[in-house]
C-alpha cells in the first residue's frame, strides 16, 4: 500500500467541511484508483488510529471525527514524497534544521505512513563534497537570509568574474534558486537586481531597515528578472559547423541554446548557438580548436581569429625555445628596441 496515496486520502478528507462524508467512489476518482482500492485505503487509515469512521447506507460515507485535522494541512502528497526523497530525516548530510523539521513531520504521520516516508528518505543521498565551487555560497547565505527575514539594509562585497570585488548597498528582498544556484534578489539605486550568492564576498548590516517596495511580490519579481537574464543570454545567434563527436561538448557549453541541422557527407553538422554576443560565443568555443568552424556573423569569426592569434603568439614558440612564451617575449622586445 503506497504511503503517499494514504497521505493524499487523508488530505482529501480534511478538505471536506466538518461532518461531510466522502464515499469510496469520490476518493477513487480523486486518487485515480479503483473503488475497491480507495475503500482499502480508508480502512487502513481507520485501523491505524486516524480518527476516520464510516457510516453505511444511503447518504453514508467516510469522515474525520469532529472535523479532526493533522499537521499535514496544506501539503499535497507529491510534496510530502518530494520532501523525503530530497533529504530524509536520518540523512547525515542534510541541514540540521531540515532534519529537525522532517523528524517532526514523521512523528505527525499516522503509523502506516511512517514506514513509507522513511523508505523515501532512504531512497536519496546528499553529498556535501564540493565539485562546482558552490561551497562558497554557504559562507554568506545565513547572513543574507537573516537580513531578508528581518528586513535589514546591507552593504555587500560582490565579485563578478575577472573583476575586483565592488561594494554595493542593497535592500535584500528574497533568495531565489535556479538550477541549484542561489541568487539574492535586492533593490538597489539602479533598481531591482540579482546577485549570485556564491560571488558575495562580504556582508555587513548598515544599521538601517531595508526599504521594501510597496506591493513587492518575490515570485513576480523573479520571473521578470529571470526573463531579462535569459533575454541577454540569447541576444546573439552564431552559425557554424561541428566535427563528428563534438555535439555532446557543445550541449554542455550552451545548455540547450543550440540547434543542429542535417549532418553533411563529411560528418560535420551545421549548428546555430545563442549567446550574449558573438564575441562571447566565440570565446566559449575557442577551446574546441579546429573541431568547430564559425561561419556567421563576421564578428564571431574575427573574435575567434583574434583569440587564436593571441594564443599562437603566447605559445607558438614554446616547444622550440624550451620556455613558455619565450618567442612572444622576444618579439615584443625586438619591437620596442630602438632602431
Amino acid at each position: 500500500m503506497r504511503a503517499d496515496r494514504l497521505v493524499a486520502a487523508l488530505l482529501f478528507l480534511q478538505t471536506r467541511p466538518a461532518g461531510a462524508r466522502v464515499t469510496a467512489a469520490e476518493l477513487a476518482a480523486e486518487l485515480g484508483v479503483s473503488e475497491r482500492t480507495a475503500r482499502r485505503d480508508l480502512e487502513a487509515l481507520a485501523s491505524s488510529g486516524v480518527p476516520v469512521y464510516s457510516q453505511p447506507g444511503q447518504g453514508g460515507g467516510w469522515a474525520l471525527v469532529g472535523g479532526a485535522r493533522t499537521d499535514l494541512t496544506g501539503l499535497t502528497a507529491p510534496e510530502i514524497r518530494a520532501l523525503f526523497l530530497l533529504t530524509g530525516p536520518d540523512s547525515a548530510a542534510a541541514n540540521p534544521r531540515v532534519r529537525t523539521a522532517l523528524r517532526k513531520l514523521v512523528r505527525a504521520l499516522p503509523a502506516p505512513l511512517r514506514e513509507g516516508a522513511e523508505a523515501a528518505a532512504r531512497a536519496g543521498v546528499a553529498d556535501g563534497t564540493d565539485w562546482t565551487g558552490a561551497e562558497a555560497e554557504e559562507e554568506q547565505l545565513a547572513s543574507l537570509q537573516r537580513a531578508v527575514v528581518e528586513g535589514r539594509e546591507l552593504r555587500i562585497g560582490y565579485a563578478r568574474p575577472g573583476r575586483e570585488p565592488r561594494e554595493r548597498t542593497v535592500q535584500p528582498l528574497g533568495i531565489a534558486v535556479k538550477s541549484g544556484v542561489r541568487y539574492l534578489v535586492a533593490d538597489t539605486e539602479d533598481g531591482l537586481r540579482t546577485f549570485r550568492v556564491g560571488r558575495v564576498v562580504s556582508v555587513a548590516e548598515t544599521g538601517a531597515p531595508a526599504a521594501r517596495p510597496e506591493g513587492f511580490d518575490l515570485p513576480t519579481a523573479w520571473r521578470a528578472l529571470a526573463g531579462r537574464m535569459e533575454d541577454r543570454m540569447v541576444a546573439a545567434t552564431v552559425r557554424g559547423r561541428a566535427a563528428p563527436g563534438v555535439e555532446g561538448v557543445l550541449e554542455g557549453l550552451f545548455d540547450g541554446r543550440i540547434r543542429y541541422g542535417a549532418r553533411a557527407r563529411d560528418g560535420w553538422a551545421p549548428f546555430e548557438a545563442d549567446g550574449p554576443s558573438p564575441e562571447a560565443v566565440a570565446a566559449r568555443l575557442a577551446g574546441l580548436g579546429a573541431r568547430v568552424e564559425l561561419l556567421d556573423p563576421p564578428g564571431a569569426r574575427t573574435a575567434l581569429a583574434r583569440i587564436g592569434a593571441e594564443l599562437a603568439a603566447l605559445y607558438g614558440g614554446s616547444e622550440a625555445a624550451g620556455t613558455p612564451g619565450v618567442s612572444a617575449r622576444a618579439r615584443a622586445s625586438d619591437a620596442t628596441r630602438p632602431g
